[in-house]
């Protein structure tokens, strides 16, 4: 059976070759074990270089805002997502893009395979459909897969592109009955003083490096607010004020408009569960607009819309 790597490596060649694309945006196998990365080929003979597993899980499309060239990418359902926003957003034009379609099975959480590891090196990693098997030196572990799924991969509802101009392979089946929100409604049970405890315990390890920021494909503003010095918002230093400030604002900047990929949480060093903040948000616009981010070319973000009929319950 022909891998999906083999497929990449076929469709890139033959696109790159054609001239049909000046570049194909896809992932290549990192230097160690479970570090894969994007790559950008421009020639036919770079096309071997592509490489898929379990660990490709960047968003590919935060490389697309701003680009020229026509490219080919490889898309995951999340990616493709995102693909839909930033053509909303004037980011990139939909002719530009050809579009891959590569139906996801969930990415795995590589903080949590390697807390099983206790230190030890690891040397290689081999996958299957249902298990995953770390090599090393003088040991081989075999892991449960679903268990090591990063934790958006483990509620996502929409595993396969809802764009594309072609397929690699077959869609896989959607999850149903997911309940996406049940750590939301959790925090929302809490009092205010507790909420607010809570959201301080949550914060308190931020080193304002911007990784989050930097990491989410709709984080493309020419100039942050954060970096704004007329006026400055916000100080520089870690205040625990000027911190949380960045974190809510940045949240309410992604509502209606975040995909919840998951990228601003790997980019974390310091392991903090931003998404709580922007899945709250994604709630909230679900239950107000029945709207997921993304899932159309056709429909806008509702903060980016007007309509005589929207929910105004806040106006007293």
């Amino acid at each position: 059976m022909v891998s999906l790597k083999e497929k990449m490596i076929h469709r890139a060649l033959l696109l790159l070759s054609e001239r049909k694309v000046d570049a194909v945006l896809g992932f290549q196998r990192g230097t160690i074990p479970m570090m894969s990365h994007p790559i950008l080929i421009r020639h036919p003979e770079g096309a071997d270089q592509l490489h898929w597993d379990s660990f490709c899980s960047t968003n590919l499309a935060n490389y697309l805002p701003q680009r020229k060239e026509r490219i080919a990418i490889f898309a995951k359902g999340c990616d493709s997502r995102n693909i839909v926003l930033q053509i909303l957003e004037n980011q990139i034009k939909r002719e530009q893009l050809y579009i891959i379609g590569v139906p996801c099975q969930g990415m795995l959480d590589r903080r949590k395979v390697q807390a099983e590891l206790n230190g030890r090196e690891l040397l290689g990693v081999r996958e299957t459909s249902q298990h995953l098997h770390l090599l090393g030196e003088g040991f081989m572990d075999s892991l449960e897969r679903s268990s090591y799924l990063q934790e958006n991969c483990a509620i996502c509802t929409h595993r396969n592109a809802v764009i594309h101009d072609e397929l690699l392979v077959e869609p896989v089946l959607e999850q149903e009955g997911v309940d996406r929100y049940e750590d939301v409604r959790a925090i929302e049970a809490m009092t205010a003083s507790k909420r607010w405890s809570y959201f301080e315990e949550l914060l308190a390890p931020c080193i304002r490096c911007y990784a989050c920021r930097n990491a989410c494909p709709m984080c493309f503003c020419p100039v942050c607010f954060v970096d704004e010095s007329t006026p400055q918002w916000l100080g520089k230093s870690i205040d625990p004020t000027d911190t949380k400030t960045f974190h809510f604002l940045r949240a309410y900047h992604l509502a209606g408009r975040c995909t919840d990929c998951g990228n601003c949480e790997r980019a974390c060093p310091m392991s903090i569960k931003v998404r709580q903040l922007t899945k709250k948000l994604e709630k909230d616009i679900l239950e107000l607009y029945g709207y997921e981010a993304g899932l159309s070319l056709d429909q806008s973000p509702p903060l980016d819309t007007y309509s005589p009929d929207d929910p105004q319950e806040f106006i007293r």
